[in-house]
């Protein structure tokens, strides 16, 4: 199962991002544009991906599949099911985002603490650099001369490092047996029993709190899934809820008080915050609607080793956590190597790249 060959894709989009290099233009990229609310806004020509699409391999027994930046998750989702396979880090869609976007972006679902991010399934990709380049990493291993993992450093870059063109995935098989349930807790008891269940052998892939229950997923072997049912008890859960909560359809994410993304170490209490919170991945993720300023929630979030996020778009100029000076140090240098005339996405991330 492949896509035709690169063709005249692959070339209009090298040709577009030499034209910008020879001219100083910088580039906005976009593919579906589902993710548009997040980062900063950032000016430039749009260079849209989406006439760069298809899988160009895909093998079943071999547990990875090659596509084109611009293909749909949907497309690849589809083709996956068809051989009872997954993506197991369950990327958002938002409506309609493409391969390139989710490695971009970098946002995982729920399954995350339990499977992996993005980045840990990514094998190789191709990109255009910042030189005009179409360079091949991973899979054939090439690396930079600075040593660089670049096909994991893109996951989260927000293509401020370069144009990807087309990733390679590992993909695993769909679990044998999948079981939703719910149970009344509150939030602080909730988080105390995953934390208690998280030094046992409980097939659970997904956890979260709504305020007042406890919703968990539950997969493996038909044996595993019942004995830890009935070791748990609490009430069945439609299986569509965790395609609501990763594309937030939820009714707590309806538009209101700003929301936040609070990322935060495994088994963080509950944090002195006002607003209304979910808390997601076992409580590594915390999603919060407040009025509280950027200031009070980075401080109470730094205090215990995280970070926070701004999704209401437009409402902080910086929506992603500040960094901190020796950081933003490194990441100048990564982008002055990989995007020296500072062409691609600038300032999406930070005013400073």
């Amino acid at each position: 199962m492949t896509a035709p060959p690169d063709g005249d894709a692959s070339a209009a989009l090298l040709e577009q991002v030499r034209n910008a290099l020879q001219d100083s233009t910088p580039l906005r990229i976009q593919g579906s544009n589902s993710k548009a609310f997040l980062g900063r806004e950032c000016a430039g020509e749009i260079l849209d991906t989406r006439s760069h699409r298809g899988i160009v391999s895909y093998d079943p027994t071999e547990l990875v599949i090659s596509a084109r930046a611009g293909t749909p998750l949907s497309e690849l989702h589809a083709t996956l099911e068809a051989a009872g396979q997954m993506l197991p880090c369950e990327p958002p869609s938002f409506g309609g985002a493409t391969l390139g976007g989710m490695l971009a972006s970098g946002l995982s679902g729920p399954r995350r603490p339990w499977a992996g991010a993005v980045r840990d399934f990514v094998l190789g990709t191709r990109i255009i650099s910042g030189s005009g380049q179409h360079l091949r990493f991973g899979g054939e291993v090439m690396k930079n001369v600075a040593g660089y993992d670049l096909s994991r450093l893109m996951a989260g870059s927000y293509g401020c490092l370069g144009l990807i063109t087309e990733v390679s995935l590992k993909v695993l098989p769909n679990p044998r047996q999948c079981l939703s349930l719910s149970l009344e807790m509150t939030p602080g008891q909730a988080l105390a029993k995953l934390a208690e269940w998280g030094q046992q052998p409980l097939p659970i892939s997904a956890a979260c709190h709504d305020g007042e229950r406890l919703h968990l997923r539950l997969e493996g072997g038909a044996g595993s899934v019942a004995a830890a049912q009935e070791r748990l008890g609490g009430e069945p859960l439609d299986a569509g809820y965790w395609s609501q909560l990763n594309e937030q359809q939820l009714d707590f994410f309806n538009p209101g008080l700003p929301l936040w993304r609070l990322s935060l170490p495994h088994n963080t209490p509950l944090l002195a915050l006002p607003g209304e919170q979910l808390l997601d991945w076992g409580g590594a993720q915390r999603w919060l609607k407040t009025a509280v300023t950027a200031s009070e929630i980075r401080a109470a979030v730094s205090a215990v080793g995280g970070h926070a996020s701004c999704y209401s778009h437009g409402l902080q100029d910086s929506p992603f956590q500040p960094l901190a000076p020796t950081l933003l140090h490194y990441h100048q240098r990564l982008k002055a190597q990989l995007d020296p005339q500072g062409i691609f996405n600038p300032g999406r991330l930070y005013a400073e790249l």
